[in-house]
């Protein structure tokens, strides 16, 4: 074999290998499609009263959005435009109501806090979405937990980096069974609170959020085009806290059955 033969080969070689990594020139199976190097199980929650699952593309989150809260982690509570951060769609930890659901305390920390959030889930995409409009892109409502190693959030914060570590990790979004808007209805207000080992903890009303499901809709849109499969975690009330290993949280809304969850 010449030199420059088998220079032309490994060429060819290298260029291959490229396109499986990329994408862009993936080799063919037989039946002349393209696949995968290996296949990703799809983030999916139950829908009541049907047989379906809703997929989660995006898990987005809101902050500071009940003005007690937004005082609590030190900021000023007025009406300032509202900002969003996200969590992988492999975070969902699904919490079938009925039953506790084990909890691991995650690595790295020694702040693990709670925050009840009410869950939309997204079922028609757009950009530019104006508020009245905006729910009639929602497919369901849930019950979820914006779960927080906060002692990680903290540091990032003081050190002006981002602070994706403590909220981004595995089962950060525990969430219940989405129950869609045709049966349920929208949400505009209605008791939200957390109990820990059967004490209350946060307790407040959806009325007190300070941008409601609609205008997070709408502000999220100009940012970003939402499709469907996009859930947005709403905001927390005040009174975040810790738990510990062994301890017991129960969130809950009106109108949405509770999820119960053990720190493990």
């Amino acid at each position: 074999m010449t030199e420059i033969n088998r220079r032309g080969m490994l060429q060819a070689a290298g260029l291959m290998t490229l396109g499986a990594v990329t994408g862009c020139a993936a080799p063919r199976s037989a039946g002349g499609k393209d696949q995968t190097v290996f296949s990703i199980a799809q983030p999916t929650i139950p829908i009541v009263g049907s047989a379906e699952r809703f997929p989660v593309r995006r898990i987005y989150c809101i902050g500071r959005n009940y003005a007690a809260h937004a005082r609590e982690m030190g900021s000023d509570p007025t009406r300032e435009p509202p900002f969003f951060f996200q969590k992988p769609s492999d975070a969902i930890q699904y919490v079938a109501p009925g039953q506790v659901s084990d909890h691991p305390y995650p690595t790295l920390t020694k702040n693990y806090h709670y925050e009840i959030e009410l869950v939309a889930a997204i079922s028609k995409g757009g950009k530019n979405i104006s508020v009245e409009n905006a729910l009639q892109h929602v497919f369901g409502y849930a019950v979820g937990l914006d779960m927080t190693r906060r002692d990680l959030q903290a540091a990032m914060k003081k050190e002006e980096k981002p602070w994706e570590i403590g909220k981004s990790f595995d089962k950060s979004a525990p969430i219940g069974p989405i129950h869609p808007v045709a049966s349920i209805g929208n949400f505009t207000e209605g008791k939200i609170w957390l109990k820990v080992n059967g004490q209350v903890k946060q307790s407040s009303d959806l009325k007190n959020m300070i941008w409601s499901v609609a205008e997070q809709i709408s502000n999220l849109s100009k940012a970003f085009e939402l499709q469907p499969g996009d859930i947005i975690y709403s905001g927390t009330p005040e009174n975040v806290g810790p738990v510990v290993r062994g301890d017991v949280m129960e969130g809950y809304i009106d109108r949405l059955p509770s999820i119960s969850l053990k720190v493990v």
